[in-house]
């Protein structure tokens, strides 16, 4: 067997849509631009390929490097190329960043072709079920008229499953990984947290920072650092951390004295230093805005109905933000509608993030799920 391999340098590709999209807030997106990349070959009948759906702080950038910034490793490197689970050999692999993003794709801080500046706050909210649309003119742009397979994890799961249901006949398989039907009242409450420590930054000047020459970091890092706490568990955090002190005692200051402080600032630093505040709020505003079964009155049997792929349902014990009672939810709704229905628990300590890292046991399940799909 051919060890795992990267698919290596990679460049990303711009698609430009003229045609007005309807949004579900209401308004429309005049034109706008979608980045991407893909990974592999499309084979002669076009039966190959796979959407990869990100999460909130992802983008189009899924696997391999660019050539100049090798350190730049695609966010699922790990899963996606020759010889891994979801095998570029194989499969032709797209990665879309999204709309709202700050990667390329049309958002805030891209320019506003009505005003010739950034759009800022003036952005539409957009949601899932938007992604979706413009994923769908995406793949009729790249002459893809069904998927083998649609995933993602977390919210990029969401968007697998929302294919599923707007566009039932153009997937074949879906893989639904440490993802929810919708979020909880908690995780509402979280994302507010977050938001509000964005939105009271004195440098946000209600989403019009870019003409002031700012970027509302402080608030960015906050909501960062709430965020990255959800994403761990406690016994992941106990085993890295614990109560280490940098100093090896108390000193009794409001600066950085137990190691874990020390991570979170450092992981808040980061992100301000990279990805978009605006971008931010829109994102966890579509994560609390999906609920697939809100008009059927709440039956996430009824809205799951329209569904005709199999799924791959996936996920973590330890994984208390979106638990896997979630995920259970979302395979017996299936089940109940006579889908093709696998559901793994995988025993990951490692909380929420689990998806995105080498577990032995969830990288086999995804390659043997993979293997068994006929394109």
């Amino acid at each position: 067997m051919t060890a795992p391999q990267s698919v290596g340098i990679v460049a990303p590709q711009t698609a430009h849509f003229a045609e007005p999209l309807p949004l579900r807030s209401g308004g429309t997106l005049a034109g706008y631009d979608l980045v991407y990349e893909t990974y592999g070959t499309l084979n002669a009948d076009r039966s190959n390929a796979v959407l990869v759906c990100h999460a909130l702080s992802g983008s189009h950038h899924v696997a391999g490097v660019y050539a100049d910034e090798p350190q730049n490793v695609g966010w699922w490197d790990n899963l996606v190329g020759p010889g891994k689970p979801l095998d570029t050999r194989k499969f032709f692999v797209i990665g879309v960043n999204n709309l709202g993003g700050c990667n390329g794709s049309a958002g805030p801080c891209a320019l506003n072709p009505a005003t010739g500046r950034p759009w800022g706050a003036d952005f539409p909210f957009v949601t899932v079920e938007d992604w979706v649309d413009a994923q769908a003119r995406l793949a009729d742009r790249l002459g893809i008229a069904r998927f083998a397979a649609v995933m993602g994890g977390s919210l990029g799961g969401m968007q697998a499953l929302s294919w599923t249901l707007q566009y039932p006949e153009r997937v074949g398989h879906a893989a639904v990984i440490a993802s929810a039907p919708k979020l909880t009242a908690q995780n509402i409450a979280f994302n507010e947290v977050a938001r509000q420590a964005i939105l009271s930054d004195p440098d946000f000047h209600g989403g019009h920072y870019y003409e002031h020459g700012v970027v509302p970091a402080r608030g960015l890092k906050l909501a960062r650092m709430v965020g990255h706490i959800t994403y761990l568990s406690d016994d992941a955090m106990a085993e890295k951390f614990g109560r280490s002190l940098r100093h090896g005692k108390a000193v009794y200051s409001y600066d950085v004295e137990f190691e874990i402080e020390s991570y979170l600032r450092y992981q808040g630093d980061k992100f301000a230093g990279h990805f978009d505040a605006n971008t931010y709020l829109l994102t966890t505003k579509a994560l609390d805005y999906f609920d697939p079964a809100f008009s059927h009155g709440g039956d996430l049997t009824a809205a799951l109905a329209r569904a005709q792929a199999d799924f791959l349902v996936v996920s973590f014990t330890t994984d208390w933000r979106f638990s896997p009672a979630r995920s259970r939810e979302i395979a017996y709704a299936l089940m109940h509608n006579g889908r093709r229905v696998s559901y793994t628990e995988i025993d990951c300590p490692a909380g929420h993030d689990s998806f995105l890292l080498d577990d032995q046991q969830y990288h086999a399940v995804l390659t043997a799920w993979f293997d068994r799909i006929e394109v």
